[in-house]
């Protein structure tokens, strides 16, 4: 599970196996889960999060689109 991004205690990284999939990031703090495709940026799926704290998981997910999409052709893209 690499790890492309952490933002206090959020963490932002893909599975392995993530391979076949559209380009998308998976967000952990705690017990709280997140997914969002990465073009466009959108809400996936999420498990915890309060409605706030997806619009500033959102925020930051687009802010960070272009590192996180790096992050990805680099382990995905041979």
């Amino acid at each position: 599970m690499p790890t492309v991004l952490r933002i206090g205690p959020y963490r932002f990284f893909f599975y392995s196996s993530d391979r076949a999939e559209p380009p998308h990031i998976h967000i952990e703090q705690a017990d709280c889960v997140a997914r969002f495709w990465l073009s466009p940026v959108m809400l996936s799926m999420s498990a915890g999060f309060r409605r706030h704290e997806i619009s500033e998981l959102a925020r930051m997910v687009k802010e960070h689109q272009m590192e996180l999409r790096q992050g990805w052709n680099d382990c995905f893209n041979d």
